[in-house]
């Protein structure tokens, strides 16, 4: 069985990853250079793959700068400082348009090409995400694109969407990756690139926030260094 795993380095796509391989999956990890600020994610996916000893990893580069819309491509915005509370039921200003489905459409692309059974994607619905391609509404609809827009799907013979995560809590993912191994000092969540020597991940994020209190929430300390805690 062969599986392309969307692999950004963060804390989810880590975790699907090692839940792939868990699997019994012969792992292709797909990661995506678009410009993105927090481009320190590209390095910890480099390590991630190499800790999960995939059998390939692909970084595709293209430039989502080019029409903004998001505070993760547009330097000109700030990035979102919420409490949790806040960040409930609303789409964020790191949401980036039409992320998701580009990323689908490329793992697509790599799947056919290798004749891979499956696709993961470490998308989560709960925790505040409030993004809009990661509910699994988005994911039927892709599921069904990836079904009538193959070859390999009009033959019956059409690639999965994989998402584990799609349904567990923050902490239920971190207990996840603990039980599957999951190098934690490796990954990067951060929207932002961190500074000093190795990177320091600001604290002060949305993304951060959540990842600290559900560290928290479980007694853990989090093995990544933070600016602010």
């Amino acid at each position: 069985m062969k599986a392309v795993v969307l692999l950004s380095g963060g804390l989810d796509s880590s975790t699907v990853l090692f839940q792939a391989k868990a699997n019994g999956a012969e792992c292709y990890a797909i990661s995506f250079d678009y410009q993105q600020r927090h481009r320190q994610e590209l390095d910890a996916a480099v390590v991630i793959a190499q800790s999960a000893q995939v059998q390939q990893h692909q970084i595709v580069a293209f430039d989502l700068r080019l029409w903004g819309g998001s505070a993760l491509t547009d330097t000109q915005m700030d990035l979102p400082t919420r409490s949790i509370s806040e960040m409930a039921n609303h789409i964020p200003t790191t949401y980036v348009p039409a992320r998701n489905t580009i990323f689908l459409s490329f793992a697509l692309a790599y799947a056919e090409a290798i004749a891979a059974d499956q696709v993961y994607i470490g998308v989560n619905q709960l925790d505040y995400s409030g993004y809009p391609d990661c509910r699994p509404d988005f994911i039927q609809a892709m599921q069904e694109v990836f079904r009538l827009g193959t070859k390999q799907g009009r033959e019956g013979q059409s690639i999965e969407i994989c998402t584990p995560l799609i349904n567990l809590h923050k902490s239920d993912i971190i207990n996840l990756g603990n039980r599957l191994g999951v190098p934690w000092e490796q990954t990067w969540s951060c929207y932002s690139d961190g500074g000093g020597t190795p990177p320091k991940a600001c604290g002060q994020c949305d993304s951060c926030k959540l990842r600290l209190a559900a560290f928290a929430e479980l007694g853990l300390e989090d093995p990544i260094a933070y600016i602010i805690t």
